[in-house]
Protein backbone atom coordinates (compact mmCIF):
# COMPACT_ATOMS: atom_id res chain seq x y z
CA UNK A 1 0.00 0.00 0.00
CA UNK A 2 2.88 2.18 0.72
CA UNK A 3 4.40 1.65 -2.56
CA UNK A 4 1.00 2.63 -4.00
CA UNK A 5 1.32 5.94 -2.54
CA UNK A 6 4.94 6.65 -3.33
CA UNK A 7 4.12 5.71 -7.11
CA UNK A 8 1.06 8.22 -7.28
CA UNK A 9 3.52 10.75 -5.77
CA UNK A 10 6.01 10.07 -8.18
CA UNK A 11 3.14 10.47 -10.91
CA UNK A 12 2.03 13.62 -9.46
CA UNK A 13 5.48 15.36 -9.45
CA UNK A 14 6.04 14.37 -13.09
CA UNK A 15 3.14 15.63 -13.91
CA UNK A 16 3.14 19.29 -12.67
CA UNK A 17 6.49 19.38 -14.10
CA UNK A 18 5.59 18.47 -17.44
CA UNK A 19 2.63 21.46 -17.08
CA UNK A 20 4.85 23.64 -15.99
CA UNK A 21 6.85 23.40 -18.95
CA UNK A 22 4.48 23.65 -21.25
CA UNK A 23 2.00 26.13 -19.84
CA UNK A 24 4.03 27.84 -17.21
CA UNK A 25 6.56 29.57 -19.73
CA UNK A 26 4.28 30.22 -22.55
CA UNK A 27 2.32 31.86 -19.13
CA UNK A 28 5.02 33.68 -17.73
CA UNK A 29 5.99 35.72 -21.34
CA UNK A 30 2.59 36.83 -21.62
CA UNK A 31 1.21 38.17 -17.99
CA UNK A 32 -2.42 39.06 -19.36
CA UNK A 33 -4.35 41.48 -18.11
CA UNK A 34 -8.02 41.31 -16.35
CA UNK A 35 -10.45 44.46 -16.87
CA UNK A 36 -13.24 45.21 -13.95
CA UNK A 37 -15.47 48.44 -14.50
CA UNK A 38 -18.89 48.56 -12.95
CA UNK A 39 -21.05 52.37 -12.73
CA UNK A 40 -18.00 54.27 -12.02
CA UNK A 41 -15.89 51.41 -10.35
CA UNK A 42 -12.90 50.30 -12.37
CA UNK A 43 -10.33 47.44 -11.42
CA UNK A 44 -7.55 46.44 -13.66
CA UNK A 45 -4.63 44.14 -13.15
CA UNK A 46 -2.21 41.54 -14.76
CA UNK A 47 -4.07 38.04 -14.35
CA UNK A 48 -1.32 37.19 -11.77
CA UNK A 49 -2.04 39.59 -9.44
CA UNK A 50 -5.84 39.09 -10.29
CA UNK A 51 -5.40 35.47 -9.16
CA UNK A 52 -3.31 36.03 -6.28
CA UNK A 53 -6.10 38.42 -5.21
CA UNK A 54 -8.79 35.73 -4.98
CA UNK A 55 -6.57 33.24 -3.65
CA UNK A 56 -5.98 35.89 -0.60
CA UNK A 57 -10.10 36.02 -0.55
CA UNK A 58 -10.69 32.46 -0.70
CA UNK A 59 -8.18 31.84 1.86
CA UNK A 60 -9.78 34.35 4.46
CA UNK A 61 -13.28 33.14 4.01
CA UNK A 62 -11.95 29.61 4.77
CA UNK A 63 -9.96 30.91 7.96
CA UNK A 64 -13.16 33.12 8.78
CA UNK A 65 -15.31 30.12 8.71
CA UNK A 66 -13.00 27.70 10.50
CA UNK A 67 -12.77 29.99 13.33
CA UNK A 68 -16.54 30.49 13.74
CA UNK A 69 -17.02 26.64 13.71
CA UNK A 70 -14.51 26.24 16.19
CA UNK A 71 -15.96 28.78 18.72
CA UNK A 72 -19.40 27.33 18.25
CA UNK A 73 -18.36 23.43 18.85
CA UNK A 74 -17.86 22.91 22.23
CA UNK A 75 -15.77 19.99 23.83
CA UNK A 76 -14.86 18.48 21.22
CA UNK A 77 -11.70 17.87 19.04
CA UNK A 78 -11.70 20.79 16.79
CA UNK A 79 -12.45 23.11 19.72
CA UNK A 80 -9.49 22.81 22.61
CA UNK A 81 -9.76 26.05 23.49
CA UNK A 82 -13.21 25.45 24.90
CA UNK A 83 -13.31 22.50 26.59
CA UNK A 84 -10.16 23.50 28.41
CA UNK A 85 -11.67 26.94 29.60
CA UNK A 86 -14.66 24.20 30.45
CA UNK A 87 -12.62 21.86 32.40
CA UNK A 88 -11.16 25.16 34.25
CA UNK A 89 -14.71 26.46 35.03
CA UNK A 90 -15.72 23.30 36.32
CA UNK A 91 -12.75 22.97 38.63
CA UNK A 92 -12.96 26.42 40.07
CA UNK A 93 -16.94 25.57 40.42
CA UNK A 94 -15.93 22.65 42.82
CA UNK A 95 -13.36 24.13 44.53
CA UNK A 96 -15.54 26.75 45.39
CA UNK A 97 -18.72 24.66 45.86
CA UNK A 98 -16.66 22.02 48.22
CA UNK A 99 -15.19 25.42 50.40
CA UNK A 100 -18.80 27.17 50.77
CA UNK A 101 -20.03 23.80 52.08
CA UNK A 102 -17.12 23.43 54.76
CA UNK A 103 -18.14 26.50 55.59
CA UNK A 104 -21.58 26.39 55.96
CA UNK A 105 -22.73 28.77 53.46
CA UNK A 106 -25.10 26.16 51.58
CA UNK A 107 -26.89 28.55 49.18
CA UNK A 108 -23.56 29.46 47.29
CA UNK A 109 -22.52 26.06 47.93
CA UNK A 110 -25.74 24.29 46.18
CA UNK A 111 -25.17 26.73 43.58
CA UNK A 112 -21.55 25.98 42.66
CA UNK A 113 -21.92 22.38 43.51
CA UNK A 114 -24.71 21.93 41.04
CA UNK A 115 -22.57 23.82 38.26
CA UNK A 116 -19.86 21.63 39.05
CA UNK A 117 -21.89 18.65 38.42
CA UNK A 118 -23.05 19.68 35.00
CA UNK A 119 -19.92 19.90 33.24
CA UNK A 120 -18.00 16.73 34.72
CA UNK A 121 -18.61 13.36 33.83
CA UNK A 122 -18.27 11.43 37.13
CA UNK A 123 -20.08 14.25 39.48
CA UNK A 124 -20.92 11.75 41.82
CA UNK A 125 -19.15 14.20 44.83
CA UNK A 126 -20.94 16.85 43.53
CA UNK A 127 -24.14 16.10 43.71
CA UNK A 128 -23.45 14.05 47.13
CA UNK A 129 -22.38 17.81 48.71
CA UNK A 130 -25.16 19.65 46.26
CA UNK A 131 -27.53 17.58 48.24
CA UNK A 132 -26.33 18.20 51.93
CA UNK A 133 -26.46 22.01 51.25
CA UNK A 134 -30.01 21.70 49.92
CA UNK A 135 -30.93 19.49 53.22
CA UNK A 136 -29.27 22.38 55.33
CA UNK A 137 -31.61 24.64 53.50
CA UNK A 138 -35.02 22.70 53.93
CA UNK A 139 -35.26 21.74 50.60
CA UNK A 140 -35.69 18.31 51.08
CA UNK A 141 -37.21 17.32 47.69
CA UNK A 142 -34.83 18.91 46.02
CA UNK A 143 -32.00 17.09 48.15
CA UNK A 144 -33.45 14.43 47.06
CA UNK A 145 -34.11 14.96 43.94
CA UNK A 146 -30.02 15.54 43.13
CA UNK A 147 -29.70 12.32 44.73
CA UNK A 148 -31.93 10.66 42.00
CA UNK A 149 -29.71 12.45 39.51
CA UNK A 150 -26.78 11.43 41.23
CA UNK A 151 -28.05 7.45 41.02
CA UNK A 152 -29.24 8.45 37.23
CA UNK A 153 -25.59 9.66 36.09
CA UNK A 154 -23.64 6.75 38.16
CA UNK A 155 -26.38 4.22 39.12
CA UNK A 156 -22.90 1.95 39.81
CA UNK A 157 -22.76 4.38 43.27
CA UNK A 158 -26.08 3.42 44.63
CA UNK A 159 -24.84 2.20 47.89
CA UNK A 160 -22.94 5.62 48.62
CA UNK A 161 -26.23 7.32 47.61
CA UNK A 162 -27.83 5.17 49.66
CA UNK A 163 -25.74 5.94 52.60
CA UNK A 164 -25.97 9.77 52.13
CA UNK A 165 -29.44 9.67 51.62
CA UNK A 166 -29.88 8.14 54.86
CA UNK A 167 -27.99 10.30 57.01
CA UNK A 168 -29.76 13.45 55.07
CA UNK A 169 -33.18 11.54 56.23
CA UNK A 170 -31.59 10.92 59.49
CA UNK A 171 -30.58 14.55 60.26
CA UNK A 172 -34.11 15.67 59.54
CA UNK A 173 -35.73 13.54 61.74
CA UNK A 174 -37.08 11.20 59.53
CA UNK A 175 -35.64 8.41 61.46
CA UNK A 176 -38.54 5.48 59.93
CA UNK A 177 -37.53 6.39 56.49
CA UNK A 178 -33.59 6.17 57.07
CA UNK A 179 -33.93 2.56 58.38
CA UNK A 180 -36.03 1.83 55.96
CA UNK A 181 -33.04 2.52 53.45
CA UNK A 182 -30.50 1.15 55.63
CA UNK A 183 -32.46 -2.15 55.48
CA UNK A 184 -32.65 -2.53 52.07
CA UNK A 185 -29.02 -1.77 51.73
CA UNK A 186 -28.22 -4.47 54.24
CA UNK A 187 -30.33 -6.73 52.11
CA UNK A 188 -28.06 -5.83 48.89
CA UNK A 189 -24.99 -5.57 50.42
CA UNK A 190 -25.25 -7.73 53.84
CA UNK A 191 -21.07 -7.05 54.59
CA UNK A 192 -20.74 -3.54 54.19
CA UNK A 193 -19.42 -2.36 57.18
CA UNK A 194 -20.71 1.37 56.70
CA UNK A 195 -24.58 -0.13 56.58
CA UNK A 196 -23.40 -2.10 59.75
CA UNK A 197 -22.18 0.94 61.70
CA UNK A 198 -24.80 3.46 60.47
CA UNK A 199 -27.72 0.88 61.12
CA UNK A 200 -25.76 0.81 64.37
CA UNK A 201 -25.83 4.46 65.13
CA UNK A 202 -29.19 4.87 63.94
CA UNK A 203 -30.77 2.48 66.44
CA UNK A 204 -28.53 4.05 69.45
CA UNK A 205 -29.71 7.53 68.29
CA UNK A 206 -33.53 6.30 68.36
CA UNK A 207 -33.06 3.80 71.24
CA UNK A 208 -34.31 1.11 68.91
CA UNK A 209 -32.51 -1.04 71.93
CA UNK A 210 -33.97 -4.60 70.82
CA UNK A 211 -32.94 -4.34 67.00
CA UNK A 212 -29.51 -2.81 68.06
CA UNK A 213 -28.82 -6.30 70.02
CA UNK A 214 -29.77 -8.33 67.23
CA UNK A 215 -27.35 -6.38 65.01
CA UNK A 216 -24.62 -7.28 67.52
CA UNK A 217 -23.75 -10.50 66.09
CA UNK A 218 -23.35 -9.27 63.11
CA UNK A 219 -20.93 -6.43 63.91
CA UNK A 220 -18.68 -8.81 65.60
CA UNK A 221 -18.52 -11.14 62.77
CA UNK A 222 -17.89 -8.39 60.16
CA UNK A 223 -15.61 -6.57 62.58
CA UNK A 224 -16.95 -3.76 61.92
CA UNK A 225 -16.18 -2.42 65.21
CA UNK A 226 -12.74 -2.73 67.68
CA UNK A 227 -13.97 -5.34 71.15
CA UNK A 228 -13.72 -2.95 73.47
CA UNK A 229 -16.73 -0.64 71.95
CA UNK A 230 -18.54 -3.50 70.95
CA UNK A 231 -18.30 -4.60 74.54
CA UNK A 232 -19.48 -1.00 75.68
CA UNK A 233 -21.84 -0.99 73.05
CA UNK A 234 -23.26 -4.17 74.32
CA UNK A 235 -23.69 -2.84 77.84
CA UNK A 236 -25.28 0.09 76.51
CA UNK A 237 -27.94 -1.73 74.77
CA UNK A 238 -28.75 -3.90 77.98
CA UNK A 239 -28.83 -1.21 80.31
CA UNK A 240 -31.45 0.49 77.71
CA UNK A 241 -33.18 -2.75 77.21
CA UNK A 242 -33.51 -3.29 80.82
CA UNK A 243 -34.73 0.32 81.15
CA UNK A 244 -37.19 -0.32 78.39
CA UNK A 245 -38.82 -3.23 79.73
CA UNK A 246 -39.50 -1.94 83.14
CA UNK A 247 -41.32 1.00 82.07
CA UNK A 248 -42.88 -0.58 78.77
CA UNK A 249 -46.35 -1.62 81.04
CA UNK A 250 -47.25 1.21 83.02
CA UNK A 251 -49.63 0.67 85.71
CA UNK A 252 -49.14 -3.16 85.37
CA UNK A 253 -46.73 -4.11 87.61
CA UNK A 254 -46.75 -7.73 87.35
CA UNK A 255 -46.58 -7.86 83.31
CA UNK A 256 -43.63 -5.39 83.45
CA UNK A 257 -42.09 -7.31 86.41
CA UNK A 258 -42.43 -10.28 83.92
CA UNK A 259 -41.03 -8.47 80.95
CA UNK A 260 -38.01 -7.13 83.19
CA UNK A 261 -37.27 -10.60 84.12
CA UNK A 262 -37.54 -11.91 81.14
CA UNK A 263 -34.58 -9.66 79.68
CA UNK A 264 -32.47 -10.21 82.55
CA UNK A 265 -32.52 -13.82 81.77
CA UNK A 266 -31.33 -13.24 77.86
CA UNK A 267 -28.41 -11.67 78.81
CA UNK A 268 -25.05 -13.68 79.11
CA UNK A 269 -23.94 -14.80 82.36
CA UNK A 270 -20.84 -12.37 82.05
CA UNK A 271 -23.29 -9.17 82.06
CA UNK A 272 -25.43 -10.11 84.72
CA UNK A 273 -22.03 -9.98 86.95
CA UNK A 274 -21.29 -6.20 85.43
CA UNK A 275 -21.86 -3.74 88.10
CA UNK A 276 -23.68 -1.09 85.94
CA UNK A 277 -26.17 -3.72 84.66
CA UNK A 278 -26.88 -4.86 88.34
CA UNK A 279 -27.68 -1.57 88.85
CA UNK A 280 -30.23 -0.54 86.39
CA UNK A 281 -31.87 -4.08 87.09
CA UNK A 282 -32.04 -3.23 90.90
CA UNK A 283 -33.44 0.03 90.34
CA UNK A 284 -36.19 -1.44 88.18
CA UNK A 285 -37.19 -4.16 90.38
CA UNK A 286 -37.58 -1.79 93.04
CA UNK A 287 -39.37 0.99 91.01
CA UNK A 288 -41.81 -2.27 90.53
CA UNK A 289 -42.54 -3.48 93.76
CA UNK A 290 -40.00 -6.10 94.01
CA UNK A 291 -37.56 -4.19 96.30
CA UNK A 292 -36.73 -7.95 98.68
CA UNK A 293 -35.90 -9.20 94.99
CA UNK A 294 -33.76 -6.34 94.47
CA UNK A 295 -31.80 -6.79 98.08
CA UNK A 296 -31.14 -11.08 97.63
CA UNK A 297 -29.38 -10.34 93.87
CA UNK A 298 -27.39 -6.98 95.14
CA UNK A 299 -26.18 -9.39 98.04
CA UNK A 300 -25.03 -12.17 96.98
CA UNK A 301 -23.65 -9.92 93.94
CA UNK A 302 -21.46 -8.20 96.43
CA UNK A 303 -20.33 -11.25 98.16
CA UNK A 304 -18.93 -12.29 95.20
CA UNK A 305 -17.43 -9.38 93.82
CA UNK A 306 -17.43 -5.50 96.11
CA UNK A 307 -17.96 -2.63 94.22
CA UNK A 308 -18.87 0.80 96.02
CA UNK A 309 -21.82 1.99 93.57
CA UNK A 310 -23.54 -1.27 94.53
CA UNK A 311 -22.99 -1.19 98.15
CA UNK A 312 -24.60 2.64 98.21
CA UNK A 313 -27.62 1.18 95.50
CA UNK A 314 -27.88 -1.64 99.09
CA UNK A 315 -28.24 1.08 101.49
CA UNK A 316 -31.97 2.31 99.58
CA UNK A 317 -33.52 -0.84 99.89
CA UNK A 318 -35.72 -2.93 101.63
CA UNK A 319 -35.27 -6.82 101.90
CA UNK A 320 -37.34 -8.86 104.02
CA UNK A 321 -35.07 -9.47 106.55
CA UNK A 322 -33.66 -5.84 107.50
CA UNK A 323 -31.53 -7.65 110.66
CA UNK A 324 -29.94 -10.19 107.79
CA UNK A 325 -29.32 -7.00 105.46
CA UNK A 326 -27.55 -5.11 108.27
CA UNK A 327 -25.16 -7.98 109.00
CA UNK A 328 -24.38 -8.41 105.67
CA UNK A 329 -23.24 -5.02 105.01
CA UNK A 330 -21.34 -4.95 108.23
CA UNK A 331 -19.29 -7.95 107.47
CA UNK A 332 -18.05 -5.86 104.04
CA UNK A 333 -16.72 -3.33 106.43
CA UNK A 334 -14.01 -5.83 108.07
CA UNK A 335 -12.42 -5.42 104.48
CA UNK A 336 -13.41 -1.80 103.51
CA UNK A 337 -13.81 0.64 106.49
CA UNK A 338 -12.64 3.40 104.52
CA UNK A 339 -15.59 3.17 102.39
CA UNK A 340 -17.39 6.53 102.58
CA UNK A 341 -20.16 5.06 100.51
CA UNK A 342 -20.09 1.43 102.63
CA UNK A 343 -20.79 3.82 106.06
CA UNK A 344 -23.21 5.86 104.58
CA UNK A 345 -25.08 2.42 103.30
CA UNK A 346 -25.00 1.17 106.97
CA UNK A 347 -26.03 4.24 108.76
CA UNK A 348 -29.20 3.93 106.60
CA UNK A 349 -29.85 0.13 107.46
CA UNK A 350 -29.52 1.18 111.24
CA UNK A 351 -32.18 3.96 110.67
CA UNK A 352 -34.36 0.85 109.14
CA UNK A 353 -33.43 -1.05 111.87
CA UNK A 354 -34.42 1.96 114.55
CA UNK A 355 -30.65 1.62 115.74
CA UNK A 356 -30.17 5.27 116.29
CA UNK A 357 -27.05 5.35 118.26
CA UNK A 358 -25.30 3.18 115.76
CA UNK A 359 -26.59 4.66 112.85
CA UNK A 360 -25.29 8.08 114.01
CA UNK A 361 -21.59 6.56 114.42
CA UNK A 362 -21.79 5.87 110.89
CA UNK A 363 -22.81 8.12 109.11
CA UNK A 364 -20.32 11.06 111.42
CA UNK A 365 -17.48 7.93 110.10
CA UNK A 366 -18.91 8.12 106.22
CA UNK A 367 -18.96 12.16 106.82
CA UNK A 368 -15.25 12.31 108.38
CA UNK A 369 -14.07 10.46 104.87
CA UNK A 370 -16.42 12.41 102.52
CA UNK A 371 -18.41 15.54 102.50
CA UNK A 372 -21.41 14.11 100.31
CA UNK A 373 -24.85 15.42 100.13
CA UNK A 374 -26.33 12.48 100.80
CA UNK A 375 -24.66 11.81 103.95
CA UNK A 376 -25.62 15.64 104.85
CA UNK A 377 -29.66 15.12 104.49
CA UNK A 378 -29.42 11.73 106.26
CA UNK A 379 -27.81 12.87 109.57
CA UNK A 380 -29.57 16.15 109.29
CA UNK A 381 -33.05 14.11 109.70
CA UNK A 382 -31.43 11.83 112.26
CA UNK A 383 -30.36 14.83 114.82
CA UNK A 384 -34.03 16.70 113.93
CA UNK A 385 -35.84 13.55 115.44
CA UNK A 386 -33.02 13.31 118.48
CA UNK A 387 -33.51 17.38 118.71
CA UNK A 388 -30.28 18.77 117.41
CA UNK A 389 -32.08 21.33 115.48
CA UNK A 390 -29.04 23.85 115.12
CA UNK A 391 -26.51 21.17 113.66
CA UNK A 392 -29.57 19.17 111.49
CA UNK A 393 -30.18 22.74 110.03
CA UNK A 394 -26.28 23.44 109.64
CA UNK A 395 -26.24 20.04 107.81
CA UNK A 396 -28.68 20.79 105.78
CA UNK A 397 -27.32 23.58 104.61
CA UNK A 398 -24.16 22.16 103.93
CA UNK A 399 -25.75 19.29 102.08
CA UNK A 400 -27.77 21.72 99.41
CA UNK A 401 -24.07 23.60 99.19
CA UNK A 402 -22.43 20.47 97.97
CA UNK A 403 -25.16 19.47 95.86
CA UNK A 404 -25.52 23.00 94.04
CA UNK A 405 -21.82 22.55 93.54
CA UNK A 406 -22.30 18.97 92.17
CA UNK A 407 -25.20 20.69 89.84
CA UNK A 408 -22.69 23.70 88.76
CA UNK A 409 -24.66 26.32 90.12
CA UNK A 410 -23.92 28.93 93.00
CA UNK A 411 -24.57 27.76 96.47
CA UNK A 412 -27.21 29.88 98.41
CA UNK A 413 -26.62 31.42 101.60
CA UNK A 414 -28.40 32.51 104.58
CA UNK A 415 -28.83 36.24 104.89
CA UNK A 416 -31.09 37.65 107.99
CA UNK A 417 -32.54 34.35 107.96
CA UNK A 418 -33.28 34.05 104.17
CA UNK A 419 -31.79 32.01 101.70
CA UNK A 420 -30.41 33.65 98.67
CA UNK A 421 -28.20 32.37 95.64
CA UNK A 422 -24.52 33.86 95.60
CA UNK A 423 -24.93 36.64 92.84
CA UNK A 424 -28.22 37.68 93.34
CA UNK A 425 -29.24 40.58 94.62
CA UNK A 426 -29.97 40.78 99.24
Amino acid sequence: MKRLYVVLIVLAVVAAGASLVLFGLPLAEHKGYVLIAFQGFRYESSLWAFLALLLVLWLTIYLVRLTLRMLATSGGLLNPWSRLHSRRRVRLASEQGFLDLAEGRWARALRHLQRAAAGEAQPLSYYLGAARAANQLGRYEDSDALLEKALDRQPQAELAIALQHAELQLARGQAAAAQDTLQVMRERYPHHHLVLRQLQRLYLQSGNWSALLGLLADLRKEKALGNAELSELERQAWRGRLLQAGRALEGDEQAGLAALQQAWQSMSAALRQEPDLLAVYAEQLRGLGAEDDAEELLRHALKQHYDSGLVRLYGLLRGLDLERQLQAAEGWLQQHASDAGLLLTLGRLCLHNQLWGKARDYLESSLALQRHPETCVELARLLAQLGELERSNSLYQEGLSLLDQRLGEPAPVVVGGATVALGAPI
